[in-house]
């Protein structure tokens, strides 16, 4: 039995602190034998609107930016010799989102980025990284800058 996870989950949100975030979970898996996978979450205003008060094609486009964000992580991973094994996107709270797929797939290790938001703006409006570290079945890699 190895220390070592099998599946890693990036989550990832485009931000310069989840692209060092990449490189780790990128170079822990090429290291450790391990399964990338990569995760982006939209996180959705939905839970707290009525939905009908979104525009469709305003949230069409938004949801096409943020899959191309995706699709830009995983080419960079790619093109710097990393091998991704799913790419995974999903509209949400993304706290709830990447621990319910890193149980989905079974991930031995969570790495994220964080963007080290001071204390009061954490308090008001909570941390995707503490909340993961709070929730997740598996270890959290928290990457800053």
């Amino acid at each position: 039995m190895s220390i070592f996870p099998t599946k890693i989950l990036l989550a990832t949100d485009g931000s310069r602190e989840a692209e060092l975030a990449g490189q780790t979970a990128a170079d822990l898996a090429q290291k450790t034998a391990s399964k990338l996978h990569v995760l982006h979450v939209l996180a959705s205003p939905l839970a707290t609107h009525d939905p009908s008060s979104f525009e469709p094609e305003v949230w069409e486009r938004l949801e096409q930016r943020e899959r191309m964000t995706l699709e830009d992580v995983v080419g960079k991973i790619e093109a710097s010799g990393g091998e991704v094994e799913g790419s995974h996107h999903t509209t949400g709270r993304p706290d709830a989102e990447i621990v319910a797929l890193a149980e989905e797939i079974g991930a031995g290790l969570i790495v994220m980025g964080a963007r080290g938001v001071g204390g009061i703006r954490r308090a008001l409006t909570g941390s995707v990284s503490d909340s993961v570290l709070r929730h997740a079945h598996s270890p959290v890699l928290v990457v800053r800058e």
